[in-house]
């Protein structure tokens, strides 16, 4: 896609931490042709994996800023949208480094956002989100329509260009209009990675903007690890790594703590943060770290304690 100054410009933000190079340079080409440039922000990946991103950001004429440590995926986010207002950007498309967009994603989603916005009960579009699909668990897609008691994930119609209504959007994947971006404010650095896009999303949607998945907008995406299926639940779940059970429930708590979420949100992501627990302390090994990190994280989301987890936590 050719910057044109007198209509929208997209500029891709992709954020990689410890990377797999070779998948990395997959992701970047096949962005590449669709978006006027692409920022690609290192979260503290070590020097060899950084010496082969500098050698891939170059052929694909891509922009590398090096953060230097792991300040978290809301940071670098952060740090990756004020490169691409520099740009020239009116759009970011935001990107993780395990994802693939179809050949005409941001063809789709440009669309979408600039048709549809204000929809039709007069509300601004703040993001628009791509149909991402984990191929290893054969699930619906990761689209998430807002519900009495929270979001939840959801069938999605056939005809493409369809916006579904979210309650917020994934990340990866996400095209967000810059105006209404510096309007509802940055990422939440603080809750540093997991539930960041969702407590945007619950953000925008307060300040009055709104949501849409874009049906066609395909998306390939891995979330967390190897899917797992549990006795008794139609779903598989995505095992996350040890710490990143002290994120989710740490920030779980802050998020119910906090004044955004509806009331039977709330009531929602209580139960929701037990079963998660009681799933992680009972199914998947190893319990003595999983355990103490989840009620680290239960402590300081009470506590308020946010930013990156302690060291000695680990």
């Amino acid at each position: 896609m050719t910057p044109d100054r007198t209509g929208p410009t997209v500029v891709a933000v992709v954020v990689t931490y410890h990377p797999v190079v070779e998948a990395t340079r997959h992701l970047l080409d096949a962005v590449r042709p669709q978006v006027a440039h692409i920022v690609v922000v290192d979260n503290g990946s070590p020097v060899p994996t950084l010496e082969a991103l500098r050698a891939v950001a170059d052929a694909t004429a891509s922009s590398l800023v090096e953060l230097g440590a792991n300040l978290g995926i809301a940071a670098a986010q952060n740090v990756g949208v004020d490169h691409a207002e520099l740009l020239g950007a009116t759009h970011v498309l935001l990107l993780d480094q395990d994802s693939v967009p179809a050949p005409d994603m941001v063809e789709r989603l440009l669309t979408a956002i600039l048709d549809g916005s204000p929809d039709a009960s007069g509300r601004r579009v703040a993001a628009v989100g791509a149909v991402a699909k984990d191929d290893r668990d054969g699930e619906p897609a990761f689209v998430y329509r807002a519900t009495r008691w929270g979001p939840r994930r959801t069938e999605l119609p056939t005809e493409p260009g369809t916006l579904v209504e979210a309650g917020f959007l994934i990340a990866s994947g996400c095209l967000v209009d810059l105006a209404a971006l510096r309007a509802v404010g940055p990422m939440a650095e603080s809750y540093f990675i997991d539930h960041v896009d969702l407590e945007w999303g619950v953000r925008a949607r307060n300040a009055g903007y709104t949501l849409y998945a874009v049906v066609g907008a395909e998306l390939q995406h891995e979330l967390g690890d190897t899917p797992q299926y549990v006795p008794g639940r139609e779903r598989s779940v995505h095992v996350q790594s040890i710490p990143r059970n002290y994120y989710m429930v740490r920030n779980t708590v802050a998020l119910v703590r906090s004044s955004a979420l509806p009331a039977g949100w709330r009531v929602g992501y209580v139960w929701w943060i037990t079963k998660y627990i009681v799933f992680y302390t009972i199914a998947v090994a190893p319990r003595r770290r999983r355990v103490p990190l989840m009620l680290r994280g239960l402590a300081d989301g009470i506590r308020g304690r946010t930013g990156k987890m302690p060291e000695h936590s680990r």
